[in-house]
């Protein structure tokens, strides 16, 4: 079990070497302006103090009128964990933050999975394409703004072989 850094605890620490880089800190969470996601994680992962070496997820939550990027992480030298977060698409347009990738090879299928599913883009990512669905998808379907087709109008067509009466029991 690691011992979570506390919010401002966090938060002071984090402006110590890049000040003005955090918005706000409630709990054990840390909200960081989106163009200092980098930076202050690079310092995260590399400062002795810190030593945060695991990136154990990305991801995102949709709050309708802006989306949060979620990071956790976990020094394991020092056995201690942070959350740290940040707002972007506010008004849900421009939702894009910079990609961590360079800093933790492990947020590659994460950052991807995060644009293929809620839309965020992650500037710079090495290779920014869907991981789940198709190209050409239309929307991201996790977001809660995203239409889905009325399932009660999907009917089989006319012609269709499908055998309702058949049982899968007794196959």
């Amino acid at each position: 079990m690691t011992t979570p850094w506390s919010g401002a605890a966090l938060a002071e620490a984090i402006e110590a070497f890049a000040p003005g880089s955090t918005e706000k800190s409630k709990d054990g969470d840390v909200w960081l302006k989106p163009e200092a996601i980098f930076r202050v994680c690079e310092g995260l992962k590399t400062r002795p103090e810190f030593k945060f070496d695991l990136l154990n997820s990305v991801t995102a939550v949709d709050y309708i009128d802006h989306f949060e990027v979620v990071y956790h992480l976990t020094s394991l030298p020092k056995n201690a964990s942070a959350v740290v977060k940040t707002r972007v698409g506010l008004g849900r347009t421009d939702a894009s933050v910079p990609s961590v990738v360079p800093i933790w090879r492990g947020a590659d299928y994460q950052e991807r999975e995060v644009w293929d599913l809620m839309g965020i883009r992650f500037e710079g990512h090495p290779n920014h394409k869907r991981i789940m669905l198709w190209e050409g998808f239309p929307g991201h379907p996790l977001r809660k703004d995203y239409v889905t087709y009325d399932q009660s109008i999907a009917t089989l067509a006319p012609d269709s072989d499908v055998d309702d009466t058949s049982s899968r029991a007794g196959q």
